[in-house]
């Protein structure tokens, strides 16, 4: 018959797994979210540097939705400008997420190391 140790031992086992699958979950979702921002980055940046050579009295159009608004030269330059600032903002705050997230996974399977050492040690 299994003594309350082990039980409680694969208790906490369990436990470590779980967090350990849920946590690299979140560094997935968490780099699929860095990729997708880093292309909306490279995609403004592509926009600004085609719409900079041009004069400053070019009709430009902004899509909203399914339509397009006139915008000035500049309203558009600074919009892309925006864009690609708030893309870096959210990729330095998911990249502090995902390194918190991969010390955590490492933690959790030192644990779960500690407990199968300190169960073969008994």
């Amino acid at each position: 018959m299994a003594t309350p140790i082990d039980l409680e031992l694969k208790k906490a086992f369990a436990e470590l797994q779980a967090k350990v699958i849920d946590t690299q979950q979140k560094v997935k979702l968490a780099d699929i979210q860095i990729d997708q921002l880093n292309r909306i980055k490279k995609h403004a940046s592509l926009t600004h540097a085609e719409v900079t050579p041009l004069a400053d009295s070019t009709r430009m159009y902004e899509g909203v939705g399914r339509m397009f608004i006139l915008q000035s030269k500049d309203e558009i330059s600074n919009q892309l400008t925006e864009k690609q600032k708030t893309a870096d903002d959210k990729i330095k705050e998911l990249e502090q997420k995902k390194t918190y997230l991969e010390r955590s996974v490492k933690e959790a399977e030192d644990n779960i190391r500690e407990m199968l050492m300190s169960r073969r040690a008994h």
